[in-house]
């Protein structure tokens, strides 16, 4: 069996097609031979002698298929051994043909076949002998190296890069995700396959895969999960398009990303101005407090000093921050804690009366004051203790529910609002300069309350008044009110 038999009988069997061409050419009989000014004759064209040669001859040559050795063998005379695809040249039973006489061996044509060389002196074979024999050998020959041609085909040589591990192989697959399939290479959302996995796969080509890594990507205090294929946090921080140049990284920037993930603080550089005693001082830093950066720019904090933005709070890039220098005292205050009033319905009293049943007085607390100055600024003052000293007492007051009489005997016909408007302008609240009188007819205190009443006149209505005024006309007439009570007759 030649080498290009056993390829493709690795390949598989012949496919009937072969068998069925070969035995067309078989029944065509020999090509036709090439004529021209080289041509050697029918004796060097042919392939085999028609008589076997002596066999002291036959000359073996090294680097021959077993296929180009076996008719190197009948050339020589010796019959050929019988093996698949072969007929034998002639049958053991038919007699030998007639012996040529001895033609003069032209000079072999370069690419003409097996390459071997007539014996010297060797009798011709008559044209055409041997063809049926040779031609298809030889188709199925071509065959069976088509078949092997194809199967080289389809073989690939191709450079399979796996998280930045290069390595050659050969496959079979038609695209992409076959290849890795056949490679057990499971590939998910977040992964990196380049090309596609629909792509069709070529010979020479290169496939790229990279495997997703989770990253717990803390950047400049705001936490996010991301993915990255990236091997590297370096890598990783240009994929994301972070500038590492004067940032603070929790992991070194050449230490691996592992497949299981990895957490990373990163708090890039950053631009902060400060603003303190009256200058101003911009820094760059990556520090993770206004604090942090504050004892980086040299500031310090004493007593009540505060910042614009709390200490502890993140600084931003671009911000800001303006140093409160502060100085304060504290100053205690007593104050007024004003009484409250409670009114109490009182069926003795006359409708429309109200007594003071009990004085209201009011309270008195200590409150003790923050008084600050910001940056040379004195502020409003600011309580920031309180204490009561003496609670206040509610004022109770009694209110007239009772029904006043209509009239009384020997004074409803007198004109009393005329005497009111003399003695008082007609108001009922009216009291004279010096406190002693009140009320609509300006009574003291003392004659009031011995006609009935309750508390002051003034604090009575003006019905009651005017009641207890006729009761006072009845006892005593129209002296009580020397200057105006002639105004009762008109």
């Amino acid at each position: 069996m030649s080498d290009t038999q056993g390829s493709h009988r690795r390949g598989g069997p012949v496919p009937e097609a072969y068998e069925a061409q070969a035995y067309e050419a078989y029944e065509a009989g020999p090509p036709a031979r090439p004529s021209g000014p080289g041509d050697p004759g029918p004796a060097a064209w042919d392939p085999e002698p028609a008589v076997p040669a002596p066999r002291g001859g036959r000359r073996r040559r090294t680097g021959m298929s077993p296929l180009e050795l076996s008719e190197a063998d009948t050339l020589a005379g010796a019959p050929a051994a019988p093996g698949p695809g072969r007929r034998r040249a002639a049958s053991p039973a038919a007699p030998p043909a007639p012996v040529a006489p001895p033609v003069p061996v032209a000079p072999a044509v370069p690419g003409s076949g097996s390459g071997r060389r007539r014996a010297r002196g060797a009798p011709a074979q008559a044209p055409g002998t041997n063809w049926r024999r040779i031609v298809p050998q030889a188709l199925v020959v071509a065959f069976l190296a088509g078949g092997t041609t194809a199967f080289v085909a389809a073989d690939k040589s191709v450079r399979l890069t796996v998280d930045g591990v290069p390595r050659n192989l050969h496959t079979f697959a038609d695209d992409i995700g076959e290849l890795l399939a056949s490679e057990g290479l499971g590939v998910g959302p977040h992964d990196l396959v380049a090309p596609a996995p629909g792509e069709p796969l070529d010979d020479g080509e290169e496939v790229v895969v990279r495997y997703g890594r989770p990253l717990r990507l803390t950047l400049d205090g705001q936490q996010r999960q991301v993915w990255t294929t990236a091997r590297t946090v370096e890598g990783a921080l240009r994929q994301f398009g972070i500038r590492a140049e004067g940032a603070y990284l929790s992991t070194p920037r050449t230490a691996p990303v592992p497949r299981a993930g990895l957490a990373l603080s990163v708090r890039t550089e950053r631009s902060v101005t400060f603003m303190a005693d009256g200058r101003e001082r911009a820094i760059r830093t990556n520090a993770a407090t206004v604090q942090e950066a504050l004892d980086q720019a040299g500031i310090t904090l004493q007593g009540q000093d505060t910042t614009s933005v709390p200490p502890t709070a993140f600084p931003r890039d671009g911000q800001t921050v303006t140093v409160l220098r502060i100085t304060g005292t504290r100053e205690v205050r007593e104050e007024r804690i004003p009484y409250g009033t409670e009114k109490v319905k009182d069926p003795g009293l006359f409708a429309g009366t109200e007594v003071v049943e009990r004085a209201g007085r009011p309270g008195a607390r200590r409150v003790t004051y923050s008084l600050r100055t910001v940056n040379g600024v004195r502020q409003k003052p600011r309580p920031i203790a309180d204490e009561v000293v003496r609670e206040p007492v509610t004022q109770l007051v009694k209110v007239g529910t009772r029904a006043l009489p209509s009239s009384v005997a020997g004074a409803d016909g007198l004109d009393w609002g005329a005497l009111a408007q003399c003695e008082s302008g007609g108001r009922a609240s009216a009291t004279d300069p010096s406190g002693t009188y009140g009320g609509l007819y300006q009574f003291d205190v003392r004659t009031w309350q011995g006609l009935g009443g309750s508390g002051r006149p003034q604090d009575a209505s003006g019905t009651e008044q005017t009641y207890r005024a006729k009761k006072l006309y009845v006892q005593r007439g129209a002296s009580p009110w020397p200057h105006c009570g002639r105004r009762l007759y008109r």
